[in-house]
């Protein structure tokens, strides 16, 4: 009997065992962070579409935009006021967190009435956005206080068409 090669069957039968086991017998999908991914995602898109207008295509502009995404999730600070059926966002970064916030919430502002139907207002400040949201009921104060600024920033299904309109060199706004 050959042992070398019973033992090197047994370890690549064990090796492949754990593989799929970690794997649950499934392709790993996941590119690796998430702003990667996105860039990924985007990118076999655009590579697999055969329309794609080369001349056009602007991958930098979205990092960009990732990058304020991420700016605004991780770093900004959120200052809640409620008045009566008004509830007020102050947000605020520093210089680049800041200019992240302006182009983020103000553009994210619109978006966020026409789905929901709520009248917001934005106004851009020293150091970032104030957005006032003027609701109708008690129901909807406890909806958007229970999601607060960041979860209101991801009301619309809209986030995955505006990153290929913008690596696709297109204004999505």
């Amino acid at each position: 009997m050959n042992f070398g090669l019973l033992t090197a069957t047994m370890v690549f039968m064990a090796t492949n065992a754990m593989a799929q086991h970690a794997n649950h017998g499934n392709q790993i999908l996941e590119t690796g962070q998430s702003q990667f991914a996105a860039i990924a995602e985007i990118v076999a898109s655009l590579r697999n579409n055969p329309d794609t207008d080369w001349q056009r295509v602007d991958v930098d502009a979205l990092r960009a935009h990732l990058v304020d995404m991420d700016n605004v999730t991780m770093k900004a600070t959120v200052d809640t006021t409620v008045t009566d059926l008004t509830v007020t966002f102050d947000i605020s970064g520093d210089a680049s967190v800041a200019a992240s916030i302006q182009r983020m919430v103000l553009a994210h502002g619109p978006m966020l009435q026409q789905t929901t139907n709520w009248p917001v207002m934005t106004e851009k400040q020293v150091g970032g956005v104030k957005m006032v949201l003027q609701l109708s009921s008690v129901d909807e104060i406890a909806q958007v206080t229970g999601l607060g600024f960041f979860g209101l920033m991801t009301i619309g299904a809209h986030h995955q068409q505006h990153h290929m309109m913008i690596a696709m060199g297109h204004s999505p706004h």
